[in-house]
């Protein structure tokens, strides 16, 4: 979430950038700006009654040591009154900071000076392309029909077994999805990412951290009787390891990769566009998460760009990348490119990566701190991406690579999988 004193200090410039994500902050801060003052000013009121009430405490203890009871029993009723109207002002400033936390978790990041304005997906701006569209022989088949036709993927099996959006994958699919989780997992710590195995379920405090909660608790499977929620990514688990941390700029930059299945409800989908792979209620996806000095993140960004990009052309796809508007930027990015795969097949393009920069929006809500060289304790910044998704992957290179006598396996995954056609 933003900082109160970013807020004050950047009023009208944070007003001004958040009218990309369509997103009128004008009220929202008067509101938040008067709660601080607010706060701050019911902090000061309980800071001196409690000051006062010590010193009296301590001239009522000379007093009986006098013998002067008379005194200190006229001094002790006063602190009884100092001690209601602490009690009072303690009630007040839990209160009072409590609404102004719930005011704060309302407000997105605010959008780097790159980002497009724009309401939707359709104004996201493309910032590069590569690779040839195959043109492919009369009669080739969607990703969902070659998986039935070779028998690698069975989406009827994993809606008997659980519903819709959760497919068992078989034979030769499975060992493809094995092989795509070890060579991305291997690309990633190639590049110096530590590996991480991390649990499937996550707290509430986790889901605030990261700002899936209060933002997307409709896109999230909860687990009522305990209290838990089904991680929508590894990204949630990765980065709450370091909640609460207070780190050594020696420590950053730290960097870590992890492969986990995903869930996430995806209310309301529907319609051709969500076929076969293309949404899925549980997905594989290899994250990668950083923490970096502010000075360093937006490098470490283009970085992980880089990186993904590097992934995607061993694997020779036709790829883009897209700049995000300031209408589909997620809540709690401030600059975000997605990658899309080009689905021959469907003739489409298909998301299936997101590399963003958080800044400090996440940091503040995790209290996730370094101390500098000079001793001041300043926020991480932190940023994450996927390296990469693989229902897409999978359903490109299905559509792809397909030939009139079987699929092609892409020569980096060969040495994964065992074999070069299905």
């Amino acid at each position: 979430m933003l900082h109160v004193t970013d807020i004050r200090d950047n009023k009208e410039e944070y007003i001004k950038a958040l009218t990309k994500r369509s997103f009128d902050a004008t009220e929202v801060f008067e509101n938040v700006l008067s709660l601080d003052e607010k706060r701050r000013s019911t902090q000061a009121s309980l800071d001196n009654t409690l000051a006062e009430s010590n010193k009296l405490s301590k001239e009522i203890g000379m007093l009986y040591k006098n013998g002067e009871a008379q005194k200190a029993n006229i001094l002790k009723e006063r602190t009884g009154k100092l001690k209601e109207e602490s009690k009072s002002l303690q009630e007040l400033l839990t209160t009072t900071a409590e609404e102004l936390e719930q005011l704060l978790y309302t407000i997105p990041n605010i959008p780097q000076d790159s980002v497009p304005a724009g309401k939707s997906e359709e104004d996201n701006e493309e910032v590069f392309r590569k690779g040839d569209i195959p043109v492919l022989a009369a009669g080739s088949l969607p990703h969902w029909e070659l998986a039935k036709k070779y028998d690698i993927i069975d989406f009827e099996l994993g809606t008997k077994i659980t519903g819709a959006g959760f497919p068992v994958y078989k034979g030769k699919g499975s060992r493809l999805q094995r092989a795509l989780i070890n060579y991305f997992l291997d690309k990633n710590t190639a590049a110096g990412y530590t590996e991480y195995q991390v649990p499937l379920l996550v707290n509430e405090a986790s889901g605030f951290g990261t700002g899936q909660l209060p933002d997307k608790e409709g896109q999230m499977y909860h687990v009522g009787i305990d209290d838990l929620y089904l991680i929508p990514t590894a990204e949630v688990p990765v980065t709450n390891m370091f909640r609460d941390n207070l780190l050594d700029e020696k420590d950053l930059p730290i960097t870590c990769t992890g492969y986990t299945p995903c869930f996430r409800r995806e209310a309301g989908s529907y319609g051709a566009h969500v076929r076969g792979l293309n949404r899925l209620h549980q997905f594989d996806k290899v994250e990668i998460v950083r923490l970096e000095k502010a000075e360093n993140s937006d490098a470490a960004l283009d970085g992980m760009v880089e990186h993904v990009k590097s992934i995607l052309d061993e694997l020779k796809l036709p790829y883009r990348i897209l700049r995000l508007c300031g209408g589909d930027l997620g809540f709690t990015s401030t600059l975000t490119y997605d990658f899309e795969v080009f689905s021959t097949a469907q003739d489409r393009w298909l998301e299936i990566s997101s590399v963003s920069n958080f800044k400090t929006f996440q940091a503040n809500r995790l209290k996730l701190r370094y101390k500098d060289t000079n001793g001041n304790k300043q926020l991480a910044h932190t940023l994450n991406g996927s390296a990469l998704a693989l229902p897409r992957v999978l359903a490109g290179i299905l559509e792809n690579y397909q030939t009139e006598d079987g699929i092609n396996i892409p020569e980096v995954l060969v040495p994964y999988c065992g074999f070069d056609k299905i």
